[in-house]
């Protein structure tokens, strides 16, 4: 549409061969630009809840236990997507879309996480160490970044697979923290007859697109 507007304007300013000349340099020119926005849109990818997901694993005096996340959001942005050159990862995780499949267990979890207070558990990415490529888009990153659980946010380590195709991007990995380290109070149930251990372990497998 540009070119439509412009061009009839150099054409009556010109010659027949000097305007064929100059239209093709314009167009050459808007269509290394789509291609620039293209390649720039590229380098950016939105999570995908539905075919993300994130598992917290525990323990207790009675059982071992397990939640999940239903409800997820956040992006991940490349300096080179081929290369698995992160910028940026931000992921928001929805505190109580975390369901044990038990009301009563959940109850004590948003609790512990305060969650009247603080709505979401957060991830951002604070800085890639190493990546070290095993082909075919598959990569092994060593990371830290800021985790932030019941308002307490603290630098963490963080290993990682990335498997990049044409339309996605995958993080897999998992994660080892101490509830206190976050001032969380393990749970109690039952009176306190029944109590958490302070060992979890975050399990997620993230999709982008």
């Amino acid at each position: 549409m540009l070119c439509a507007e412009i061009c009839p304007i150099i054409k009556n300013n010109m010659d027949m061969n000097t305007y064929k000349k100059v239209s093709a340099k314009v167009l050459s020119v808007m269509i290394l630009f789509m291609l620039t926005v293209n390649l720039i849109q590229a380098q950016e990818f939105n999570l995908t809840n539905g075919e993300s997901t994130l598992t917290i694993l525990g323990t207790s005096s009675l059982h071992d236990w397990h939640i999940d996340a239903e409800n997820q959001s956040g992006k991940i942005s490349f300096k080179n997507v081929e290369a698995s050159q992160i910028e940026k990862i931000a992921i928001d995780i929805v505190a109580e879309s975390l369901k044990s499949g038990k009301s009563s267990m959940d109850k004590n979890t948003y609790k512990a996480l305060k969650t009247n207070d603080h709505k979401n558990i957060s991830f951002q990415l604070a800085e890639v160490k190493n990546v070290i490529s095993k082909g075919n888009g598959a990569f092994a990153v060593t990371a830290t970044g800021y985790l932030t659980i019941a308002g307490t946010k603290k630098l963490i380590p963080l290993d990682f697979a990335v498997n990049i195709t044409k339309s996605s991007v995958k993080l897999t990995g998992e994660k080892k923290i101490k509830m206190t380290d976050f001032n969380i109070e393990p749970p109690k149930a039952l009176m306190g007859t029944i109590t958490t251990g302070n060992d979890i372990t975050i399990k997620f497998s993230t999709v982008f697109k």
